[in-house]
């Protein structure tokens, strides 16, 4: 208790006096991972899209308003994203900086970094329709930058002993099938056919990583894209999820369990799983209150029915508490959204949720309380 009092205090030290890359501190050094490294959409993102020439950004208040220091980092939600979460949870460190950050540091890079890009996903056509969002494969020649960087820090052995150890998670998919397949060219495909093409680029990917040094790599799921308030908004004042939605992400996730096993038969030495968050995620909109939710259908941003990015702002006004709402604003989860998502999905993968690093990442959330 004594080191996390100390961790947080020396956190919103450096958060006041706005040295951003530096709260990225590491808990545990007896973390299971070394490192983590996150790929993929705004799930992930934690700040790679805010110099980038894209509308797809949110380095503006309300957003942050739950972090340290109430600071809007880019992070597509009130405080801590997912990645972020499962950084800490794993007792790697608090929070997973930006590699796009200016401010990161050598002392960041040996504990892992995000590259992940809101608006993203595997196909190059979901980023690009969204300008300078970043594609898969950019975020793949940023790590083989991260790589030189990393070498020059702490030497090629032990840099290649970080990237065989660390863990690798990726959240792409989201953006494809509820974006690019409805509003853009991809539309013209039908869904299998689609779908294959995602799940052809995602082994494709995964090969790469493979070869970069990666072994041990959480792919997950899409959220249950149907329920997110920006789908419910065309059911009308009933605010119902939208089926026909969550039935293609299952669709989908399904095929990408399915790759993923054929790739990983094909490398028995890649720790390579799928991890569901769709079904956590679905479950806790289903029983919202056992949770401590009140509302899993609109937004906490405003009416809750539109805004997300830009038109979230501060000329906005919020829920009175965005703890009790499942989603920040039309497409992502808020903070505890996230940590109950986060309990469920490392007691799928079998952690103790009474651990130190763990309990204290889903603190004040009453485990007991919710349905597994």
């Amino acid at each position: 208790m004594e080191k996390l009092m100390w961790v947080r205090l020396v956190t919103i030290f450096l958060v006041l006096f706005g040295r951003v890359s530096n709260i990225a501190i590491a808990q545990n050094t007896n973390a299971a991972f070394p490192a983590v490294f996150a790929f993929g959409d705004s799930i992930f993102d934690t700040g790679n899209n805010n110099n980038l020439l894209t509308a797809s950004k949110c380095n503006f208040p309300p957003y942050g308003k739950d972090f340290y220091g109430g600071r809007a980092t880019g992070r597509f939600g009130n405080g801590r994203v997912l990645s972020d979460l499962i950084t800490s949870a794993l007792g790697v460190k608090d929070t997973l900086p930006a590699f796009l950050n200016p401010a990161l540091t050598a002392q960041d890079l040996p504990t892992g970094v995000c590259f992940a890009s809101g608006g993203s996903g595997w196909d190059d056509l979901t980023a690009n329709v969204q300008g300078g969002v970043l594609t898969m494969g950019t975020q793949l020649r940023y790590f083989e930058q991260y790589i030189t960087k990393l070498r020059a820090v702490v030497g090629t052995e032990k840099a290649a002993d970080i990237i065989s150890k660390a863990l690798f998670i990726i959240s792409a998919g989201n953006n494809d099938v509820a974006f690019a397949h409805s509003f853009t060219i991809r539309h013209l495909l039908p869904f299998n056919v689609y779908g294959g093409q995602l799940v052809g680029a995602s082994q494709n990917f995964l090969k790469s990583l493979y070869q970069l040094g990666a072994r041990h790599v959480w792919v997950l799921s899409t959220l249950p894209l149907g329920c997110l308030p920006a789908a419910r908004s065309i059911t009308g004042p009933l605010r119902l999820c939208v089926d026909v939605e969550n039935i293609l992400a299952t669709q989908f996730n399904g095929w990408l369990a399915n790759g993923l096993a054929s790739l990983k038969s094909s490398l028995p030495d890649y720790d390579l799983r799928f991890v569901d968050v769709y079904t956590p995620m679905l479950r806790l909109i289903q029983n919202p209150l056992a949770a401590g939710f009140v509302n899993v259908w609109n937004g906490c941003c405003g009416t809750g029915t539109f805004e997300m990015g830009a038109a979230c702002n501060v000329f906005t006004f919020q829920c009175p508490s965005d703890a009790s709402y499942f989603f920040w604003d039309v497409a992502h989860p808020s903070e505890r959204a996230y940590k109950a998502t986060i309990a469920q999905l490392f007691h799928a993968q079998n952690y103790d949720l009474t651990s130190y690093n763990i309990s204290q990442t889903i603190h004040p959330l009453n485990v007991s309380n919710l349905i597994f």
